[in-house]
């Protein structure tokens, strides 16, 4: 038998300082998941004793969050606009920077007196398809997705927040019939990596989370290319399409919106960091 004290000190000379990382919250969050309390607990009981199975299994994650593995993947869990999301290996973990996205949308809808159709392209976790649906009760959400995984996961997200009003659809956005489905507001936070650029992020990233919702193609702009494209099918005379870019995107992206010929108006919202994160266009 062990201490929190000992596991939390082992814990951090386990896992090895990187840029991307902070052991001092991992072994943290670690044992909180392990012992089912939070983090608080710890500092207050560090003399408490733990069993040999949780501290074995402590230090295992520890040397695997060592390597690189993402810790929600570890935990199966990641909070995103106040919610607590179901994650796995084969998702994406949802980002802050995603809840500019999200919250625009949450903005606009707000305008919308009557029911509203919403499209999330590429749901992955469901983080934005799921948030949508809880926050904005007026909607009916569409999550789509190629990958089973991904939609399993959001299936897992649908449930755990006891949603109805979101459906699913396993599909290609670049070959997909909507037969003749429209859709007030579009939005998606595509693969938007460049192909040669994915092996330079962190480990987190590059060796653990998924290259089919990072790869955007050489240019990382294949996908906002054709949703663009699959956009002028499916809107209505007043939608809104909005998408989460790259910190250096807005130039290009915002060239697909103006050359489409639908949008009045295109705006753009910067993340935490101040970064280009996110383009709106409207057809009113």
């Amino acid at each position: 038998m062990v201490t929190i004290e000992k596991l939390l000190k082992d814990g951090i000379d386990i896992i090895k300082k990187r840029d991307y990382n902070n052991p001092n919250l991992d072994v943290q969050l670690i044992l909180s998941h392990l012992l089912s309390k939070d983090k608080i607990y710890l500092h207050v009981h560090r003399k408490n004793e733990v069993s040999n199975d949780i501290a074995a299994k402590f230090y295992e994650m520890s040397r695997k969050r060592n390597e690189g593995y993402p810790l929600q993947y570890m935990t199966n869990s990641q909070e995103f606009m106040g919610l607590d999301f179901y994650v796995q290996e084969g998702v994406l973990v949802p980002r802050p920077d995603t809840e500019i996205l999200v919250e625009k949308i949450i903005k606009i809808a707000g305008k919308y007196e009557r029911k509203i159709n919403i499209l999330d392209i590429g749901t992955g976790s469901g983080a934005i398809a799921v948030s949508l649906g809880y926050y904005l009760k007026n909607s009916a959400v569409t999550a789509m997705d190629i990958s089973d995984i991904a939609l399993k996961t959001t299936e897992i997200n649908i449930n755990k927040h006891n949603l109805t009003n979101i459906g699913l659809i396993k599909a290609d956005i670049f070959n997909y019939d909507f037969n003749n489905e429209k859709y007030d507001i579009v939005v998606s936070n595509p693969p938007y990596i460049e192909s040669d650029v994915i092996k330079e992020l962190p480990i987190e990233v590059s060796a653990y989370e998924p290259k089919l919702a990072l790869d955007g193609g050489d240019d990382g702009l294949n996908y906002y290319r054709h949703i663009v494209k699959v956009f002028k099918d499916i809107c209505k005379e007043d939608s809104i399409l909005a998408v989460e870019i790259g910190y250096n995107q807005r130039e290009a992206v915002t060239e697909m919106f103006n050359s489409a010929n639908l949008f009045n108006r295109v705006e753009y919202d910067k993340d935490y960091g101040g970064n280009d994160r996110v383009i709106t266009g409207y057809i009113r």
